[in-house]
């Protein structure tokens, strides 16, 4: 059985607790728990612009496969349409395969996922552009050529557009002119 405390001694705790300053406790706690609180609001925020940070570079990385891959592609389909070739189906055979093997499907997959909407709408014109490029080609149009060249404005335009949107999306201001044929 457990020590009894003398008659009135429970009585004599609360005396001293209700005498005592509970002030100075009560501080102690509030302080603990605004510091916690505010310490949790900071990571938080910290974990937000990290992610924030991380999603903008993913962003830059995706825009700048995908330009490249336009560019690139670009320059393969007119350097191939402009070489001679044993007969239009090895013309039409190396342009379709320069189209499949540029990465530019992979690339626009990634922009599909990533992207917000008017960037993968503009990102969509230009693959468009190149397909109907290479389609022209395949068809016989030559390099230089007045359907060429229109084709070619066409996703220029469209390349400049999509520029725009992805440095908007990005947070970098637009270019005074356009480099992009």
């Amino acid at each position: 059985m457990p020590p009894r405390s003398p008659p009135g001694a429970a009585a004599a705790v609360w005396r001293k607790l209700a005498r005592m300053d509970w002030l100075p406790l009560l501080s102690t706690l509030a302080g603990a728990a605004i510091g916690i609180v505010a310490t949790v609001i900071a990571d938080r925020n910290r974990w937000k612009r990290e992610d924030a940070k991380e999603a903008l570079r993913l962003r830059l990385d995706i825009y700048t496969q995908y330009t490249t891959t336009v560019k690139v592609l670009g320059e393969t389909l007119r350097a191939l349409a402009g070489r001679d070739h044993p007969s239009d189906d090895e013309r039409a055979l190396a342009l379709r395969e320069a189209f499949r093997e540029s990465g530019i499907a992979i690339a626009s997959e990634r922009m599909w996922l990533i992207a917000p909407e008017p960037v993968v709408s503009a990102s969509n014109s230009v693959f468009h552009c190149l397909r109907r490029i290479c389609d022209g080609y395949i068809d016989g149009a030559a390099v230089s050529s007045p359907e060429d060249h229109a084709r070619w404005e066409a996703r220029g335009k469209a390349a400049a557009k999509m520029r725009k949107l992805m440095r908007e999306d990005l947070g970098v201001g637009p270019l005074a002119e356009r480099h992009s044929t």
